[in-house]
């Protein structure tokens, strides 16, 4: 597939807000509101959109305390790392986990709606979890950048 400069444009006005109208960006594109439909149809079916989701404000839903969690197993086996794996994809409080070089195995993005929440999930979810040999946790106290575009 090609992917142009009008492509790049299309994705940004699209991270921007996905609910404009494929007027509005012919307008943006100087394009027909058939060739943006188009376009977007063909980022789709190749996948560069994966879908298209709501951004919900965290306050207005009480889930602003944020915690980031590194976690450490106590060991590496392909065993415990799909067990672990597959465990915490289930906590719903648990909107990102990476899995990563260096001293810790995971890092956690947590979110729930105060520090009380915060340790009942650490005591009754989280190191529930079996081969889990420490965790370190950290908590956000100013959101200064949050996005979700991805610079093209």
């Amino acid at each position: 597939m090609s992917f142009d400069v009008i492509d790049k444009k299309l994705l940004k006005y699209l991270q921007e807000d996905s609910k404009q109208t494929n007027k509005e960006l012919s307008n943006k594109l100087n394009l027909s509101v058939t060739a943006v439909y188009e376009r977007i149809r063909k980022l789709e079916r190749e996948g560069f959109i994966g879908k298209y989701v709501a951004l919900v404000n965290k306050k207005l839903v009480n889930k602003d305390f944020v915690a980031f969690c590194h976690v450490k197993l106590t060991r590496h086996s392909q065993d415990y790392v799909m067990k672990f794996e597959k465990e915490v994809t289930s906590l719903s409080e648990v909107l990102e986990c990476y899995h990563l070089s260096g001293d810790y195995d995971y890092l956690l993005k947590v979110m729930v709606q105060d520090m009380n929440s915060f340790r009942e999930f650490m005591v009754n979810k989280l190191t529930s979890i079996n081969h889990i040999g420490s965790t370190h946790s950290m908590f956000v106290i100013n959101e200064v950048k949050h996005t979700t575009a991805i610079s093209l």
